[in-house]
C-alpha cells in the first residue's frame, strides 16, 4: 500500500544517520506521512558491514532510534526533540547491503516528558528485518546540545531521489 508524503524532514552535516557531510554516514532521507509514521530512506554501503554483505546491528539500531526518535516531530515540529531513555531491537533477518531500504517509525504513547515508539526496517519485498521500540524524553533542542542549526546544516535539503509516495508492505 501506498502512503503519500506529506513533509520532508531536515538533514544535518556531520550525524551518522542523516548527515550529508559525514562520507561514513547513511545519508538517510526522512518523509512524514500523512498516516503518521515516519519513514526514512537509506542504502547502508560496505563500510557499514558486520558479517560480509550484512548490516552492522549497531548500525541498524541507530537507524531505529533515530527514526523512532524523530518521529516526534510530526507532532511537535521543531519545538521538541526525543532523546533516547531506553531502546529494544529485535534481529529478524539479514539486511542488505548495498540495497535501498525503508525504517519506519511511528509514536505510540505520549505521557507527559516522555514519549514512546515503535519501528522497523523493511526489506525491498516488504519483509521486516529488525524492529525495536523506546522510550524517549522530550526536550528542547537547547536543553539537549549547544547545536547551531547554520552550522549543523541542519535543513530540508531537495535530493534527486526524493518521493511523493512510499510503499511499506
Amino acid at each position: 500500500m501506498k502512503h503519500r508524503v506529506s513533509r520532508k524532514q531536515p538533514n544535518s552535516k556531520m550525524c551518522l544517520v542523516c548527515g550529508l557531510k559525514n562520507p561514513h554516514g547513511l545519508f538517510t532521507s526522512f518523509y512524514e506521512l500523512e498516516n503518521g509514521e515516519l519513514v526514512g530512506l537509506f542504502t547502508a554501503r560496505d563500510e557499514h558491514q558486520s558479517y560480509p554483505g550484512r548490516l552492522h546491528g549497531g548500525i541498524t539500531t541507530a537507524l531505529l532510534d533515530e527514526t523512532i526518535g524523530r518521529a516526534i516531530r510530526i507532532r511537535y515540529g521543531d519545538e521538541i526533540w526525543g532523546v533516547t531513555v531506553e531502546f529494544t531491537t529485535r534481529f529478524q533477518k539479514p539486511i542488505p547491503l548495498n540495497t535501498q531500504l525503508r525504517v519506519v517509525g511511528r509514536i505510540t504513547k505520549v505521557e507527559g516528558r516522555l514519549f514512546e515508539g515503535t519501528g522497523e526496517i523493511l526489506l525491498p519485498d516488504g519483509e521486516i528485518a529488525a524492529n525495536g521500540g523506546g522510550k524517549y524524553l522530550k526536550l528542547p533542542l537547547n536543553k539537549i546540545a549547544d547545536f547551531d542549526v547554520s552550522a549543523q546544516e541542519w535543513r530540508v535539503v531537495p535530493l534527486p531521489g526524493d518521493v511523493t509516495e512510499i510503499s511499506l508492505r
